[in-house]
């Protein structure tokens, strides 16, 4: 009959078994073995080596490898990794705003109603402000205001020969004027449309659609002396000025052409 020479492991195991006894636990699991399996066994980490736990069933803070550079990161610093708001706008901490309203080209003079407000900033990265975000930045940004308003502070008509107004910003926040469901829009009943006839639904009569209501009102905003205001609603088919908001980019992204 062939003998088995036990493996490594049991030897270790049943060596600091017996030394276990006597509260040499420790000094068996160092003075044992050597090597298992070819791989040295140390405290200390070696190429190729087995380490072992300390007394505290943790890896020694020797065997953990420090950072030679803590102030960047694959090369970034903390301020380029945490990101930055892109050119024309104000950090406003954690997002950036425009510091001037979106310009329109003289073709779109006129088009700048609130559908085109929301894609016009969704195609440059960013999104309309909320009634809220616009009020909240008027201590940082000029927004605009009406004619009486510190032109350091809030964009003010000045040139009279262009004529001086008062002046408000579109937000994103949405009301009605109206009660029901319609207020809000409607797609309407397409021509040609019909019941469910195994649910012997009649079919439905033909109704245009209405996705700009007169009753669907975004709010606008003015800077008010730097403290921000309310400066009514309009309906969401009515151009008015508007700016973008952006989140913070890592590197300062540079915002696409107009």
């Amino acid at each position: 009959m062939r003998l088995r020479t036990p493996a490594p492991a049991t030897i270790i195991a049943l060596v600091a078994l017996v030394f276990s006894t006597t509260g040499l636990a420790d000094a068996a699991r160092h003075a044992v073995v050597s090597a298992i399996d070819g791989h040295p066994i140390s405290t200390r980490p070696t190429a190729g080596g087995v380490l072992l736990l300390g007394s505290d069933r943790r890896f020694p803070a020797s065997a953990i490898p420090t950072v030679k550079n803590a102030a960047r990161v694959d090369g970034h610093t903390a301020e380029q990794l945490a990101g930055s708001c892109p050119p024309q706008t104000v950090d406003l901490q954690t997002w950036c705003l425009d510091t001037a309203p979106y310009p329109l080209t003289n073709a779109e003079a006129g088009q700048n109603n609130y559908i085109f407000a929301a894609k016009a900033c969704e195609a440059e990265g960013g999104w309309l402000p909320s009634a809220g975000e616009l009020i909240g930045a008027a201590d940082r940004v000029k927004l605009e205001s009406t004619i009486h308003d510190s032109p350091l502070t809030a964009t003010v008509d000045q040139d009279p020969t262009r004529g001086l107004k008062d002046e408000r910003e579109m937000s994103s926040t949405l009301v009605t004027t109206e009660a029901g469901s319609a207020a809000a829009g409607s797609e309407g009943v397409s021509e040609g449309a019909t019941g469910n006839p195994r649910q012997g639904q009649a079919n439905p009569v033909p109704l245009p659609a209405n996705p700009l209501p007169e009753s669907l009102q975004y709010v606008t905003v003015y800077d008010n002396g730097q403290k921000g205001g309310f400066a009514g609603s309009e309906p969401v088919s009515a151009p008015e000025k508007f700016r973008c908001a952006f989140n913070k980019t890592p590197g300062a992204l540079q915002k696409p052409e107009s």
